[in-house]
């Protein structure tokens, strides 16, 4: 995919860039000027970038260390040497370096790299530059793999210093390898919220507030953090008559008014679909594959006219939802889930069919419009997503970006969502975007909505993020890092899943059943009593870039 490059400049403020914009997504969501998920050269930004001894094989040649020198080593792994810093007690330890001589301009500093302990003791990032920055280094405890982190700095004093640092408590450790420096930004061009349930939970009764007890619009909130993304479902027929177009549409509209753009996600469904449930609309049941995909024509041509002619058009689009096993059971199914009933094998022809028209629908209200195509599922392995994509791909699907869910109490490691990213971008020759992420502030249930939370058990964490509102932010934060600095450049950015889904009587998961609860208050990002949570603070640009 090509890349449109334009005139780097020196930030004004926190909320800077200009440089290299994506095509793809990026160019369909209007993104502010210079949001780019990769690491790109910028013409002005020429100059000595070389790192000296960046792969340690030659020890701490050309590094210097401050603090406590017995927490800093050289270790080889597999062969090859690699820093370790390792705190013996509750203490600091630096690496630095100063660089060459810089040509005004961003700069990127990259490396592989491990971590475990304190929630944000270890750090990466460029200092004395003019605009400095920094990245935490994610919790690996997961699994133990590498992850490649990154990030910039503007340099306008002729050179920076890169700083390895861990700052925490006895047994913090990091490990680091091949550190580079190169002209260039990296950027978490997509910063979105799921905001489905905010209609249906402000009828209901729900009141949001800032972190001082102020009241706010909830959308505003998340515009005001930094957010520039709504994502809005929407179902054909729902029971509780939300989540239709004109609910969707009047959302989307307060999504414009903030500044945000709009992703609408298609079920195609009457509810919820998941890789365990893809149902046809009730009105579409008996069609024959062609009369389907006539209806997903229609309903999403309605759908996304609408809100054209309401000044809120879509900006992206999801054609299906977590559709690893197809859609639109039992026409569109990939896998035979229920053996129960007369499926044999995968009907890809019909899928493709339902796809297709879905994208097309989408181009003719707006050809500018990015069409998506979401799996999930990436704990089971990297071939799944191939094999997915190649079946589609190959009856000539056609689609700008690959849409990931990622939810890592489920599907595996950051280290696995980064190999994802790269595997899939590379591959398919797309950029691709988590659509879905969430995570806890509390393990508590809210007494307000008693039914059992997802997510409720100390074993369903990620080793090195507590369920606190401190743990629930790095992990937003540590996850929207992961896929910006993904290897290829081209992770565009991450999608709260329901931040403002709070628990109020009447809104729970069954359309049908309003008695039924809210399994997921407590990985919205405001507390119990409505107030925002730190966690809507990592929607800010770039919060890390420091003066």
């Amino acid at each position: 995919m090509t890349k449109h490059h334009s005139k780097a400049h020196r930030p004004r403020n926190r909320k800077r860039r200009s440089a290299v914009v994506a095509a793809s997504l990026l160019t369909a969501l209007a993104l502010p000027a210079g949001m780019t998920a990769a690491v790109a050269e910028s013409p002005q930004a020429q100059g000595n970038g070389a790192v000296v001894n960046g792969d340690f094989a030659q020890g701490l040649a050309g590094w210097k260390v401050t603090g406590d020198p017995a927490s800093t080593s050289t270790a080889a792994e597999a062969g090859n040497a690699q820093l370790n810093q390792r705190l013996g007690s509750d203490s600091t330890v630096s690496l630095r370096q100063k660089t060459g001589r810089l040509a005004e301009g961003w700069w990127t500093v990259s490396a592989r790299v491990k971590a475990e302990g304190t929630l944000g003791a270890s750090r990466i990032g460029l200092k004395n530059c003019g605009v400095d920055g920094e990245t935490v280094l994610p919790s690996t405890a997961q699994d133990g793999a590498w992850l490649q982190i990154s990030a910039d700095a503007y340099v306008s004093k002729g050179s920076c210093e890169i700083v390895i640092e861990t700052r925490g408590k006895a047994g913090d450790w990091a490990v680091v390898d091949d550190v580079t420096l190169a002209p260039g930004l990296v950027q978490r061009a997509v910063r979105g919220a799921d905001l489905s349930n905010l209609a249906k939970n402000e009828d209901k009764g729900a009141v949001y507030f800032d972190a001082n007890g102020r009241p706010v619009d909830a959308v505003e909130a998340f515009a005001d953090a930094g957010g520039n993304l709504v994502r809005l479902k929407v179902w054909v027929d729902p029971a509780d008559g939300y989540n239709t177009t004109n609910e969707v549409v009047a959302t989307a509209k307060r999504a414009k008014a903030a500044g945000m753009q709009v992703m609408v996600d298609f079920h195609y469904s009457d509810r919820w679909t998941d890789p365990g449930a893809q149902g046809m609309p009730a009105a579409w049941v008996g069609l024959s594959p062609q009369g389907v995909a006539d209806a997903v024509y229609a309903h999403t041509f309605e759908a996304l006219t609408a809100l054209k002619n309401a000044g809120a058009t879509a900006d992206s689009v999801q054609v299906g939802n977590e559709i690893n096993p197809g859609m639109l059971w039992p026409l569109g199914q990939t896998w035979d889930v229920n053996p129960n009933d007369d499926v044999k094998g995968a009907q890809w022809d019909n899928l493709a069919l339902f796809l297709s028209a879905g994208a097309r629908a989408t181009k003719d209200v707006n050809a500018q419009t990015d069409v998506i195509l979401h799996l999930t599922n990436i704990n089971n392995g990297i071939g799944g997503l191939t094999w997915w994509y190649d079946e589609v791909t190959k009856r000539g699907v056609q689609f700008d970006t690959i849409g990931l869910s990622y939810y890592g109490f489920w599907h595996g490691s950051m280290a696995d969502l980064q190999h994802a990213i790269t595997t899939l971008s590379a591959r398919y020759d797309r950029d691709v975007i988590v659509v879905e992420n969430s995570y806890p502030f509390t393990l508590e249930d809210n007494p307000v909505d008693p039914w059992e939370n997802v997510i409720a058990r100390e074993n369903q964490l990620i080793p090195g993020y507590p369920a606190t509102p401190e743990g629930q932010a790095a992990n937003l934060r540590a996850v929207q890092d992961v896929v910006a600095s993904a290897p290829g450049g081209r992770g565009l950015g991450v999608v709260s899943w329901e931040p403002a889904w709070t628990a109020v009587p009447g809104n729970g998961w069954d359309p049908a059943d309003p008695n039924t609860g809210n399994a997921w208050e407590n990985q919205a990002m405001f507390d119990f009593e409505g107030r925002a949570l730190p966690a809507l603070q990592e929607f800010a640009p770039d919060p890390d870039v420091k003066r």
